[in-house]
Protein backbone atom coordinates (compact mmCIF):
# COMPACT_ATOMS: atom_id res chain seq x y z
CA UNK A 1 0.00 0.00 0.00
CA UNK A 2 0.85 3.40 -0.71
CA UNK A 3 2.29 5.59 1.80
CA UNK A 4 0.59 8.56 3.32
CA UNK A 5 3.72 10.30 2.35
CA UNK A 6 7.14 9.20 1.47
CA UNK A 7 9.05 7.18 3.76
CA UNK A 8 11.66 10.04 4.40
CA UNK A 9 9.02 12.35 4.72
CA UNK A 10 8.41 10.94 8.21
CA UNK A 11 12.01 10.18 8.94
CA UNK A 12 12.98 13.73 8.22
CA UNK A 13 10.76 14.70 10.34
CA UNK A 14 11.60 12.56 13.18
CA UNK A 15 8.20 10.52 13.54
CA UNK A 16 10.06 7.73 14.54
CA UNK A 17 12.18 9.03 17.32
CA UNK A 18 11.03 7.69 20.67
CA UNK A 19 12.29 7.82 24.03
CA UNK A 20 14.35 6.05 26.31
CA UNK A 21 11.26 4.60 28.16
CA UNK A 22 9.33 1.83 26.72
CA UNK A 23 6.46 0.75 28.37
CA UNK A 24 5.17 -2.64 27.92
CA UNK A 25 1.70 -1.25 25.77
CA UNK A 26 4.14 0.55 23.54
CA UNK A 27 6.43 -2.78 22.63
CA UNK A 28 4.37 -4.07 19.90
CA UNK A 29 5.17 -0.31 17.70
CA UNK A 30 8.56 -0.34 18.54
CA UNK A 31 10.59 -1.04 15.67
CA UNK A 32 14.22 -1.32 17.54
CA UNK A 33 15.98 -0.04 20.43
CA UNK A 34 19.81 1.98 19.70
CA UNK A 35 22.26 1.19 21.64
CA UNK A 36 21.97 4.46 23.38
CA UNK A 37 18.76 3.32 24.43
CA UNK A 38 16.29 5.40 22.27
CA UNK A 39 13.23 3.46 21.22
CA UNK A 40 12.62 3.59 17.82
CA UNK A 41 9.13 3.53 16.71
CA UNK A 42 7.82 1.30 13.77
CA UNK A 43 6.75 3.98 11.15
CA UNK A 44 4.75 1.16 9.28
CA UNK A 45 2.52 1.09 11.95
CA UNK A 46 2.38 4.87 12.19
CA UNK A 47 1.09 5.16 8.74
CA UNK A 48 -1.26 2.15 9.18
CA UNK A 49 -2.74 3.40 11.88
CA UNK A 50 -2.89 7.33 10.81
CA UNK A 51 -5.13 5.81 7.76
CA UNK A 52 -7.52 3.62 10.18
CA UNK A 53 -7.96 6.83 12.60
CA UNK A 54 -8.75 9.34 10.11
CA UNK A 55 -11.23 7.31 8.59
CA UNK A 56 -12.58 6.99 11.63
CA UNK A 57 -12.57 10.29 12.32
CA UNK A 58 -13.99 11.00 8.98
CA UNK A 59 -17.46 9.49 10.07
CA UNK A 60 -17.93 12.68 12.61
CA UNK A 61 -18.89 16.07 11.96
CA UNK A 62 -15.88 18.50 13.36
CA UNK A 63 -17.67 19.60 16.08
CA UNK A 64 -18.63 16.11 17.00
CA UNK A 65 -14.61 16.46 17.48
CA UNK A 66 -12.13 17.67 20.37
CA UNK A 67 -8.50 17.79 19.95
CA UNK A 68 -6.36 18.75 22.84
CA UNK A 69 -2.53 19.28 22.85
CA UNK A 70 -0.83 21.13 26.18
CA UNK A 71 2.76 20.64 24.86
CA UNK A 72 3.83 23.79 23.72
CA UNK A 73 5.02 22.59 20.03
CA UNK A 74 1.34 21.28 19.91
CA UNK A 75 -0.09 25.10 19.13
CA UNK A 76 0.37 25.30 15.91
CA UNK A 77 -0.47 22.01 14.25
CA UNK A 78 -3.69 22.35 16.51
CA UNK A 79 -4.80 25.65 15.23
CA UNK A 80 -4.25 24.74 11.21
CA UNK A 81 -5.74 21.43 12.11
CA UNK A 82 -8.97 24.17 13.01
CA UNK A 83 -8.60 26.29 10.42
CA UNK A 84 -8.56 23.49 7.78
CA UNK A 85 -11.07 21.50 9.14
CA UNK A 86 -13.26 23.62 11.82
CA UNK A 87 -12.49 20.74 14.45
CA UNK A 88 -12.49 21.98 18.02
CA UNK A 89 -9.30 22.15 19.54
CA UNK A 90 -7.51 23.50 22.98
CA UNK A 91 -3.72 24.23 22.71
CA UNK A 92 -2.64 24.98 25.86
CA UNK A 93 -4.15 24.10 29.10
CA UNK A 94 -7.43 22.41 29.17
CA UNK A 95 -10.25 24.19 30.66
CA UNK A 96 -11.18 22.37 33.52
CA UNK A 97 -14.98 21.58 33.43
CA UNK A 98 -15.22 21.40 29.40
CA UNK A 99 -16.47 17.91 28.93
CA UNK A 100 -18.37 17.46 32.17
CA UNK A 101 -19.75 20.61 33.07
CA UNK A 102 -23.20 21.62 31.50
CA UNK A 103 -23.13 24.54 32.76
CA UNK A 104 -19.92 26.10 31.52
CA UNK A 105 -20.29 28.28 28.97
CA UNK A 106 -18.00 26.66 26.84
CA UNK A 107 -19.10 23.11 27.59
CA UNK A 108 -18.19 21.07 24.72
CA UNK A 109 -20.49 17.44 24.15
CA UNK A 110 -18.44 15.92 21.65
CA UNK A 111 -18.37 12.32 20.56
CA UNK A 112 -14.49 11.91 20.05
CA UNK A 113 -11.49 13.27 22.28
CA UNK A 114 -8.09 13.31 20.53
CA UNK A 115 -5.47 13.59 23.10
CA UNK A 116 -1.80 14.87 21.64
CA UNK A 117 0.16 12.98 25.18
CA UNK A 118 -1.88 10.98 27.09
CA UNK A 119 0.35 12.31 30.18
CA UNK A 120 0.44 16.12 29.95
CA UNK A 121 -3.38 16.09 28.35
CA UNK A 122 -4.34 13.73 31.60
CA UNK A 123 -7.21 15.77 33.06
CA UNK A 124 -8.89 15.79 29.47
CA UNK A 125 -8.14 12.07 29.36
CA UNK A 126 -10.13 11.59 32.53
CA UNK A 127 -12.61 13.73 31.53
CA UNK A 128 -13.00 12.23 27.98
CA UNK A 129 -12.85 8.46 30.02
CA UNK A 130 -15.76 9.49 32.47
CA UNK A 131 -18.12 11.10 30.23
CA UNK A 132 -17.92 8.20 27.87
CA UNK A 133 -15.81 9.51 24.90
CA UNK A 134 -14.39 7.88 21.92
CA UNK A 135 -10.55 8.22 22.48
CA UNK A 136 -7.99 9.05 20.51
CA UNK A 137 -4.17 9.08 21.43
CA UNK A 138 -1.19 10.14 20.05
CA UNK A 139 1.19 8.17 21.64
CA UNK A 140 5.29 7.71 22.18
CA UNK A 141 7.15 4.99 23.52
CA UNK A 142 6.46 5.90 27.12
CA UNK A 143 2.91 5.95 26.97
CA UNK A 144 0.77 3.62 27.92
CA UNK A 145 -2.59 3.00 26.36
CA UNK A 146 -5.11 3.20 29.30
CA UNK A 147 -8.29 4.69 28.56
CA UNK A 148 -7.04 4.86 24.70
CA UNK A 149 -9.43 3.39 22.30
CA UNK A 150 -7.20 4.57 19.54
CA UNK A 151 -3.11 4.66 19.41
CA UNK A 152 -1.52 6.35 16.62
CA UNK A 153 2.64 6.04 17.58
CA UNK A 154 4.84 8.60 16.98
CA UNK A 155 6.92 11.46 18.53
CA UNK A 156 4.60 13.66 20.18
CA UNK A 157 7.20 16.09 21.67
CA UNK A 158 8.98 17.22 18.68
CA UNK A 159 6.97 20.43 16.54
CA UNK A 160 8.21 18.90 12.95
CA UNK A 161 6.69 15.15 13.82
CA UNK A 162 3.14 16.93 15.27
CA UNK A 163 3.03 19.25 12.24
CA UNK A 164 3.51 16.05 10.22
CA UNK A 165 1.31 13.97 12.11
CA UNK A 166 -1.48 16.68 12.69
CA UNK A 167 -0.92 17.92 8.98
CA UNK A 168 -1.72 14.34 7.88
CA UNK A 169 -4.84 14.21 9.98
CA UNK A 170 -6.13 17.13 8.59
CA UNK A 171 -5.47 16.43 4.81
CA UNK A 172 -6.93 12.59 5.25
CA UNK A 173 -10.06 13.79 6.73
CA UNK A 174 -11.00 15.90 4.39
CA UNK A 175 -10.09 14.22 1.59
CA UNK A 176 -12.38 10.44 3.33
CA UNK A 177 -14.88 13.71 3.70
CA UNK A 178 -14.93 14.43 0.30
CA UNK A 179 -14.07 18.10 0.78
CA UNK A 180 -11.03 17.55 -1.29
CA UNK A 181 -10.48 15.26 -3.82
CA UNK A 182 -8.90 11.46 -2.81
CA UNK A 183 -5.18 12.53 -4.29
CA UNK A 184 -5.73 16.07 -3.50
CA UNK A 185 -3.49 18.62 -0.93
CA UNK A 186 -3.79 21.30 1.26
CA UNK A 187 -2.51 24.44 -0.18
CA UNK A 188 0.47 24.63 2.33
CA UNK A 189 3.27 22.16 2.92
CA UNK A 190 2.80 20.03 6.43
CA UNK A 191 5.98 22.67 7.63
CA UNK A 192 3.49 25.23 8.04
CA UNK A 193 1.94 23.52 10.68
CA UNK A 194 5.08 23.62 12.51
CA UNK A 195 5.84 26.87 14.83
CA UNK A 196 7.62 29.43 13.40
CA UNK A 197 11.39 30.08 13.96
CA UNK A 198 10.12 33.47 15.38
CA UNK A 199 7.41 31.98 17.27
CA UNK A 200 9.92 29.44 18.79
CA UNK A 201 11.89 32.33 20.29
CA UNK A 202 9.01 34.24 21.16
CA UNK A 203 8.32 31.14 23.79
Amino acid sequence: MEWLVPLEEYIKAGVHIGTRIKTRDMKKYIAKVRRDGLAIIDINKTDERLRMVTRFLSRYEPLEILVVGRRETSKRPLQMLNKYTGIITYPGRYPPGLLTNISLSNFSDVEVVVVTDPILDKNALIDAYRTGKIIIGLVDTNNTLRYIDLAIPCNNRGAKSLALIYYLITREYLRNRGVIPKKGELDVGYIAFAETEKEEEEI
